[in-house]
């Protein structure tokens, strides 16, 4: 009974450290590309001046956002293998990725900044708004491949574990398992269609993804996990079956 009573409550610290690292990657994906307005919206950026710390802060919030990414498939990790050790594996790996991706997408930033604070009056302009512009694009393509595409994959992988364990309500991972096809097949379509307009009104494919994510951290923040106590333990191989029958 103790021995139960411990894991239950490992799983429940579990549960919340999970939510809260959701809500985490949330709240610094959103700061993130609200601060790097000034770069994006502006194509001579580089050759303004001023203070970069809007853009530095970004690329701060971004670096937590890429170790929250990462905390959340760990936390998860020990929990859902007991379903699908496979699946489970995919996610750490695909979410390991995304992360990755998001980090490997600040480099740009940065170097945007450095050249920002050392091009000198003598510097050819044209080739800085060029060389800027390629810069802030690079992120740009980061950001649909790592929290796109990348995404996109492994929620519907952590989706199909929740739905399959009962873990959470089974109204969260359907959201995902829409979701994450969604914003696959959107990032897509801007993959292979240069220039591909997505028309305002497809704002609600980020709907069920956006609502995935923070249902299920805030269920598991105040309410854990459903049925850890009941999780399967891995099946005996035959070998080990006959091992113990002759003993």
């Amino acid at each position: 009974m103790k021995a139960h009573q411990q894991t239950a409550a490992m799983h429940r610290r579990t549960a919340i450290a999970t939510g809260v690292l959701f809500l985490i990657t949330h709240v610094t994906a959103v700061g993130g590309s609200l601060l790097y307005t000034p770069a994006q919206n502006n194509p001579n950026y580089i050759l303004g001046s001023g203070s970069e710390m809007q853009i530095l802060l970004g690329v701060f919030l971004e670096v937590i956002l890429a170790l929250a990414v990462v905390g959340t498939a760990v936390a998860l990790y020990p929990v859902v293998k007991r379903y699908n050790e496979g699946v489970a594996l995919g996610y750490v790996g695909l979410r390991t990725l995304e992360a990755a991706v998001i980090a490997v997408g600040v480099v740009p930033l940065l170097t945007l900044i450095t050249l920002r604070q050392t091009a000198g009056t003598d510097a050819d302009v044209g080739a800085l708004v060029t060389v800027g512009n390629a810069l802030v694009a690079l992120h740009n393509w980061t950001f649909l491949l790592g929290p796109g595409l990348v995404c996109g994959t492994n929620t519907v992988l952590m989706a199909y574990l929740m739905y399959k364990s009962h873990l959470v309500p089974r109204f969260i991972p359907i959201l995902g398992l829409v979701g994450g096809p969604l914003i696959f097949v959107v990032n897509a379509v801007q993959l292979f269609v240069r220039d591909a307009h997505i028309p305002a009104e497809w704002g609600f494919v980020v709907i069920p993804i956006f609502a995935w994510e923070v249902t299920l951290a805030l269920w598991l923040i105040f309410k854990g996990f459903r049925s850890v106590a009941a999780a399967p333990e891995p099946e005996l191989t035959a070998t080990t079956n006959q091992r113990l029958s002759a003993a």
